[in-house]
């Protein structure tokens, strides 16, 4: 289909997972949102599935949220802000999250392959992997700030376990972009490769070929003793909604667009 934005391939119990719009640097459309949500929760009941591998096609990981799509928010705010302070029924995170979350709840280890840009939507994305292999080149930037937002697809209970909480509102109040090796250095990315996605693949088939029953429990045991968990889900969407669609959000999203300085109130 022309429209796949998400394509899955499976073999010898490794799934990869490849972001599949790379004329646009895999950046977030709605299609986006949906079809790596659909992956994600695949993938929970995949029979004799080992490991998961996340990667970009084209020249980026991820380039974040598409700016048409920030724009086209402004069209129906009162829906937009219900939808994010409103879950589905028996799930902590909304939809906005849930693309991001629902690798942190897999349950088997999810390798993250990084290149070019990971940035935004991209970043938290990146996060809800629980491992991250980047090239020594990536560029990583938490960066929503850029557009009068707040991290809201998971970052509360995907980044604790991995970083100080002054270094992590650092990269979130300045929105600046960080080279592969200081990312290392704070605890965002595991380790570098020069071949980011042949790493993770390896990386995978060597978990695969150990007891599944184990690799299972030690995802479970890691991500239940780190820091991170579904509490904070309900804030981060409480804090987004009340700035989502305020003048001085939109006069952000505007600046940067016609790459001006804002004039905040």
């Amino acid at each position: 289909m022309t429209d796949t934005r998400v394509t899955i391939t499976i073999e010898n119990g490794v799934a990869e997972v490849t972001l599949n719009r790379a004329d646009k640097m895999n950046a977030w459309d709605e299609a986006m949102f949906t079809q790596i949500a659909a992956a994600g929760e695949r993938l929970i009941d995949e029979p004799d599935l080992r490991a998961v591998v996340l990667t970009g096609a084209g020249r980026a990981f991820s380039a974040g949220i598409d700016t048409a799509m920030l724009a086209g928010f402004a069209g129906n705010l009162d829906a937009l802000r219900s939808e994010i302070v409103t879950p589905p029924p028996g799930q902590p995170a909304n939809r906005f999250q849930r693309p991001c979350t629902v690798w942190a709840d897999l349950p088997v280890p999810v390798i993250a392959a990084l290149h070019g840009v990971t940035y935004g939507a991209g970043m938290q994305l990146a996060l809800g992997a629980d491992l991250r292999i980047a090239a020594p080149d990536t560029q990583l930037s938490i960066m929503e700030m850029r557009w009068g937002l707040i991290p809201d697809m998971g970052l509360t209970k995907l980044l604790p376990g991995l970083m100080r909480a002054d270094q992590a509102l650092e990269l979130i109040l300045s929105a600046r972009v960080v080279a592969a090796p200081e990312a290392q250095a704070l605890g965002l990315v595991t380790r570098l490769a020069e071949h980011p996605l042949e790493a993770a693949r390896a990386l995978a088939r060597d978990i695969a070929a150990r007891s599944p029953e184990a690799a299972r429990g030690a995802k479970a045991l890691v991500r239940a003793a780190w820091p991170g968990d579904d509490s904070a889900l309900a804030l981060e969407a409480r804090l987004q909604a009340a700035i989502i669609g305020s003048p001085n959000q939109i006069e952000a999203v505007m600046a940067g667009m016609q790459k001006r300085p804002p004039q905040f109130r």
